[in-house]
């Protein structure tokens, strides 16, 4: 299993490969604020899990396997962004804070949550979620109207 830790060198080594065609360990010192021998080590460890294509002194890109762990992530990012989104959450944080969760949310969390975004996308705006909005802005339980009470 690979860790979040390991996750974040992809995606960052993703990010400079996209720019330049390839990663040098320097690039990543500086983009991640880390020592060279620390980034040597990640580098080791991600080359022996097959994840990176790496020699030393040399540029890095990432393996097929690699690219798989970095899309995956930028999926699950997408739909935890879009679902903090939907809830009225400022586009910074939700960025911020799916960027944080996509490390940790399970598989079958994010199959059931990319169902609930893609569902709530394909429809117009639903009332509830008009009313939930309220709710947050103002702090106004409205009910819905086909609710009724029962004593």
């Amino acid at each position: 299993m690979i860790t979040k830790r390991l996750e974040e060198y992809l995606e960052r080594i993703y990010s400079i490969t996209k720019q330049k065609g390839y990663a040098r360990a320097k690039d990543i010192v500086k983009e991640m604020n880390v020592s060279p021998s620390t980034v040597t080590e990640i580098l080791q460890k991600l080359s022996k899990g097959g994840f990176i294509n790496y020699e030393k002194y040399g540029g890095v890109t990432l393996t097929k396997k690699g690219k798989e762990i970095v899309k995956n992530l930028e999926k699950k990012h997408k739909i935890l962004r879009d679902f903090f989104i939907l809830l009225g959450i400022d586009r910074k944080v939700a960025d911020e804070d799916a960027c944080k969760i996509e490390h940790i949310a399970s598989d079958e969390t994010m199959e059931i949550l990319t169902k609930f975004v893609e569902f709530i996308q394909k429809h117009e705006k639903p009332k509830w979620l008009e009313r939930f909005k309220i709710y947050c802005d103002e702090g106004k339980l409205i009910e819905c109207p086909q609710v009724k009470k029962t004593k």
